[in-house]
């Protein structure tokens, strides 16, 4: 029997080399994972010998990456994310984003970001640049309502255009 951490992840079902339409599929099945907020899923989309730059940090390997996302989402609470599609190649993806989280004491947060995505022919992330912003917001400014630890219901917008 499979279990959760030995199935692989939905994203490897999607590999390169990509298309317009398997690059926004790539895009929002990332997204989806990680609005699970569960690193022990979100991992399984990443090659053993992953290499990620998150903002200042730099992270190689799975293990590291898992232990990255639990730490982010111990402080980063009820984070909501969304994505889209920016360009493709082969084998990479370019993502902009943007998610709202709050702190311990109740401070929201909307962070904006860039990411490059590289892929393996097994279709997983062998590397991840991400490039991230906060700014402070009111909780009458967030856009991202959803239940927490859940997909972006298919009828919300997504993200703007430019804000």
């Amino acid at each position: 029997m499979t279990t959760l951490l030995e199935a692989p992840s939905p994203l490897t079902f999607i590999k390169p080399p990509f298309t317009f339409e398997t690059a926004v599929k790539k895009v929002r099945l990332a997204e989806d994972a990680w609005n699970s907020r569960d690193p022990d899923h979100v991992v399984l989309a990443y090659s053993e010998d992953s290499v990620w730059r998150n903002r200042s940090e730099f992270i190689t390997g799975r293990e590291a990456i898992r232990s990255f996302l639990s730490r982010k989402w111990s402080r980063e609470l009820d984070y909501r994310l969304a994505k889209a599609l920016w360009a493709f190649t082969d084998n990479r993806i370019a993502v902009r984003f943007q998610y709202e989280w709050h702190d311990h004491i109740g401070n929201w947060f909307r962070s904006y970001g860039n990411e490059l995505w590289e892929f393996d022919d097994d279709g997983l992330m062998r590397r991840r640049e991400a490039s991230i912003n906060d700014v402070s917001i009111l909780d009458t400014e967030r856009r991202f309502l959803w239940p927490a630890a859940g997909p972006r219901p298919a009828n919300h917008s997504g993200i703007p255009d430019v804000q």
